[in-house]
C-alpha cells in the first residue's frame, strides 16, 4: 500500500485549518486516513505547526512521499534533516551522537534566526510607532496654533469693537 504525508483540511469557510495525516494515495483528501501526524494553521503569522516529530519521522522512514506543502513544513520542522541524518548513521558515516549533535545545532541556529527575525519586527512596530506619535504631536500643535491664532484675532476684534464705542461717547459730550 502507498502512503503519502499531506493535508487534510478543516475549519471553517475562509478560515482553513488542516491536519498533517499518513493517508492511502486512493483515499480522497480529506477522507479516511491512517494516523493524524499533526495540525498546521496558515492563518496565523508566523504560521503554526504542532507537529508529532517521531511519527512523522518513522512514516518518512517507512516509504510514505510528503506533498509539495507538507514536505515544505517538515523541512522547517527538521524532521527532513533528521530522516538525512539517519541514514547517515546507518551507512556508517557518523554515530547517533554526532547526529543529534548537528541536529541540535541545527535547531538553535534555527531558533537564533528566528528571534533576530522577531526581534526586528517588534522594532519596526515601534518605530513605526514612534513616527506615528510623533506625527500627530506635530498635528496637534498646528492645530492648537491655528486655534489661538483665532482666538487672538477674535480678542482683537472684540477689544477694537469696545474701543469704537468708547470713543464716540467723549466726542458726543
Amino acid at each position: 500500500m502507498a502512503t503519502k504525508i499531506r493535508l487534510q483540511r478543516g475549519g471553517r469557510k475562509g478560515y482553513a485549518v488542516y491536519r498533517i495525516v499518513a493517508a492511502d494515495v486512493r483515499a480522497p483528501r480529506d477522507g479516511k486516513f491512517i494516523e493524524k501526524i499533526g495540525m498546521y494553521n496558515p492563518n496565523t503569522n508566523p504560521a503554526t505547526v504542532d507537529l508529532n516529530f517521531e511519527r512523522a519521522l518513522y512514516w518518512l522512514e517507512v516509504g510514505a512521499q510528503p506533498t509539495d506543502t507538507v514536505r515544505n513544513i517538515l523541512s522547517r520542522e527538521g524532521v527532513l534533516l533528521m530522516k538525512h541524518l539517519r541514514g547517515g548513521v546507518k551507512k556508517g558515516a557518523f554515530d547517533e551522537a554526532a547526529a543529534q549533535a548537528k541536529f541540535d545545532a541545527w535547531k538553535q541556529a534555527k531558533e537564533k534566526g528566528l528571534n533576530a527575525v522577531r526581534e526586528s519586527e517588534l522594532k519596526a512596530k515601534k518605530d513605526a510607532a514612534a513616527k506615528e506619535l510623533e506625527a500627530e504631536k506635530k498635528m496637534n500643535e498646528a492645530i492648537a496654533k491655528k486655534v489661538a491664532d483665532k482666538k487672538a484675532a477674535a480678542a482683537a476684534a472684540e477689544a477694537e469693537a469696545e474701543a469704537a464705542p468708547a470713543e464716540e461717547a467723549p466726542a458726543e459730550a
